[in-house]
C-alpha cells in the first residue's frame, strides 16, 4: 500500500524518461511551431493595437514590440463606432442559438440514441450526410426562404440558420449512447418515465458534452461574418464582427491600429469564456463528445 510519505520519497522524472533526446527536441519544436501558428497573430494584432500615432504597423520600418504603448486606438473604436450595440447584437444571437441548438440537440440526440424505433438510422444517414455540404452551397436558398418570412435585416434571420447543428445532435447521441443500460432499466423499475429518465439520468451524464456544445455554439454565432453580411442592413442591427469590420473603410482613414483594436475587442469574449471552461470542455471532448 502506497502512503503519502513513500509518494514524497519518489525520484522526480528525469529528461530520458520522456523520450530520447532527438525525440524530445522534435516534440518541442513541433509545439513551438503549433503555438507560433496559432498564436502569433492575435499577439501580433494586440501588439499592433498598442503602437502609438507615429509608428508604422507595416512595411520595413515596422517593429513587432510598440515603443511607446498607448490605448488610444481603442478609446478611438469605442468613439466613432458603437460597440455596445453591437455587442447587445451578438449577445442576443448568441443566446438565442445556444438555447435553441441545447433544447433541440439534445431532443434529438437522445431520439436517435435509443434503439427500436423505425427510420433510426435513416435520420442518422440524413445528418451525417448533410454535413457534407458547406454552407455556401445552401447560402442562396435560404436567404430566399429568409427574405420570405421577412426577417431581412432582423436578428431572427441571423439566428435562425443556427437554430440546430447537425454535429451537435451528433455529439449529444453520441454521450447518451455513453449511458450504460442497465442504470437505465433500473430507473425504470423504480417508475421513472421517459421525460424523467432524460432530466435526470441522461442529461447529468452528458453534462461535459452539453458544454462542448455551448462553447462550439458561442464561438460559431459571436464569430459568423458571412451570414450577417448578407442578411443584415442597418446599423443598428450589426452584430459586432460586422460591424468592427468597417473599421476598414475610407471613412474611418482606414487607421491599422484601430482596425487591430477592433479585431482584439471581438477575440475577448471568447478567450474568456474558453479560459473559465477549459477544464470542462476537454473533459467533455475526451468522455465521448466526439464519437459519432
Amino acid at each position: 500500500m502506497t502512503t503519502a510519505v513513500d509518494k514524497r520519497r519518489r525520484p522526480m522524472p528525469r529528461w530520458r524518461d520522456y523520450g530520447r533526446p532527438r525525440e524530445l527536441v522534435l516534440r518541442y519544436l513541433l509545439l513551438l511551431f503549433a503555438l507560433f501558428i496559432t498564436v502569433g497573430p492575435l499577439l501580433w494584432q494586440l501588439l499592433s493595437s498598442l503602437k502609438g500615432a507615429g509608428e508604422d504597423v507595416f512595411g520595413s520600418g515596422a517593429s513587432l514590440f510598440p515603443h511607446h504603448p498607448s490605448l488610444r486606438a481603442y478609446r478611438e473604436v469605442f468613439a466613432q463606432v458603437p460597440v455596445w450595440t453591437y455587442i447587445r447584437n451578438s449577445v442576443i444571437v448568441a443566446l438565442l442559438s445556444i438555447t435553441s441548438q441545447l433544447v433541440f440537440s439534445t431532443m434529438a440526440g437522445y431520439m436517435l440514441s435509443k434503439p427500436g424505433w423505425k427510420g433510426r438510422k435513416l435520420v442518422w444517414i440524413v445528418l451525417l450526410a448533410s454535413m457534407m455540404f458547406p454552407f455556401e452551397s445552401i447560402m442562396v436558398s435560404l436567404f430566399l426562404s429568409i427574405r420570405d418570412m421577412g426577417l431581412v435585416d432582423n436578428l431572427a434571420g441571423v439566428w435562425l440558420p443556427g437554430f440546430v447543428a447537425a454535429i451537435n445532435v451528433l455529439i449529444m447521441r453520441a454521450a447518451f449512447l455513453a449511458v450504460p443500460r442497465e442504470i437505465e432499466d433500473a430507473a425504470m423499475l423504480d417508475g421513472a418515465g421517459e421525460w424523467k429518465r432524460f432530466r435526470h439520468l441522461y442529461l447529468p451524464s452528458a453534462y461535459g458534452a452539453i458544454l462542448v456544445v455551448t462553447i462550439n455554439t458561442f464561438i460559431s454565432a459571436w464569430d459568423d461574418f458571412l451570414w450577417p453580411l448578407i442578411v443584415l442592413r442597418t446599423e443598428g442591427h450589426f452584430t459586432l464582427t460586422l460591424g468592427l469590420a468597417r473599421l476598414q473603410s475610407s471613412s474611418f482613414g482606414y487607421d491599422q491600429r484601430m482596425v487591430m483594436a477592433g479585431s482584439v475587442i471581438s477575440v475577448i469574449p471568447v478567450l474568456v469564456l474558453f479560459v473559465i471552461t477549459q477544464r470542462w470542455f476537454y473533459k467533455g471532448v475526451s468522455s465521448g463528445a466526439v464519437k459519432l
